[in-house]
């Protein structure tokens, strides 16, 4: 057993290295989406046009070998243009009606620019982040396995964007924040991408890679004192639960997703790193981008200029 769990970590770790020959930086978006992916669960990336937030999710594609599909999200989007409809199918003896998949039917959807179409067409997308199946009419069909929506948006204060409602965001696993590129950075990308041959990252994996990885995860140890770190990180989001932070600057707190997240993401981490437990480290590590697009604000903390990565920071140093 404890062979195969190094030869899971190789194998994770060249999966690293072959999508990073195709994204410069962002190692640690990397490593979560991943996480993210591992876990089962939807990721959202947020950042300024032109980042690479969509070629890092058609590398995840490629390099993992799944089938893979881009859903543009625009302000004239339907909501049948991404699950699919019913259509009348003409036949020699009478016709019928015959379900027609939409490109929601893959195992990863990038959903880019998803805050771009109205909410209408936003929730669209909750059944099958939620129950992997999607409804219509009297009929439930269900989504290839494994299925994860990584999805991109523009940051809410930008012209043409409609904000995820609260139910959509407690959806996703992580919410990451994609950063503008240092100097040298940014020196790779232009050299990269305005190089004559440009290198095509290939399959190294599959996604039985990340199932491995999820089950023998899901047998590690969390000590009372870890486990109850990081369930007093999501209870102090909540103003009833007497956190004078949370008192003053939040609405409402994270969801109880939000708690299975934190061990879920912790419990990998630790496999990844070599690990048959859980540090309070490891809670730490994947507390923001669990929290944070989980925490509703007032009107005073914005105000005050304080925000949800402020909060969880304050948050994640208390004694």
């Amino acid at each position: 057993m404890e062979e195969r769990i190094k030869q899971l970590i190789e194998l994770f770790k060249r999966t690293e290295q072959e999508i990073s020959t195709a994204i410069i930086g962002q190692r640690e978006i990397i490593d979560f989406v991943l996480i993210g992916m591992i876990a089962g669960g939807n990721v959202l990336l947020e950042g300024m046009p032109g980042l690479g937030k969509t070629q890092l999710v058609k590398t995840i594609g490629r390099v993992l070998n799944m089938d893979f599909s881009r859903i543009q999200f625009t302000p004239d989007l339907m909501p049948s243009d991404i699950t699919g409809t019913d259509i009348f199918v003409k036949a020699e003896e009478g016709g019928g009606f015959q379900f027609q998949k939409g490109p929601v039917f893959a195992n990863i959807v990038l959903a880019d620019e998803i805050n771009r179409a109205t909410p209408k067409t936003q929730s669209a997308l909750l059944e099958a982040m939620q129950e992997k199946t999607v409804t219509c009419g009297k009929n439930t069909y269900a989504l290839p396995k494994p299925f994860f929506v990584l999805a991109t948006q523009n940051p809410i204060e930008q012209e043409g964007t409609y904000p995820l409602p609260e139910a959509q965001l407690d959806r996703f696993m992580f919410k990451l924040n994609v950063a503008f590129p240092t100097a040298k950075e940014l020196m790779e990308i232009v050299n990269l991408t305005t190089a004559a041959e440009q290198y095509q990252p290939q399959p190294v994996a599959d996604a039985s890679l990340f199932d491995e990885i999820f089950k023998v995860s899901q047998q590690v140890p969390m000590a009372d004192a870890v486990a109850d770190f990081a369930m007093n990180l999501v209870i102090k989001t909540h103003p009833e639960n007497g956190w004078e932070q949370a008192q003053k600057y939040i609405l409402s707190g994270a969801s109880p997703r939000a708690a299975q997240a934190i061990v879920t993401a912790s419990k990998i981490r630790a496999v990844l790193n070599g690990r048959y437990n859980v540090s309070f480290e490891d809670v730490k590590s994947v507390a923001k981008p669990v929290l944070c697009h989980r925490i509703l604000l007032n009107f005073e903390a914005m105000s005050d200029g304080i925000t949800a990565e402020k909060l969880v920071d304050t948050l994640l140093n208390e004694k």
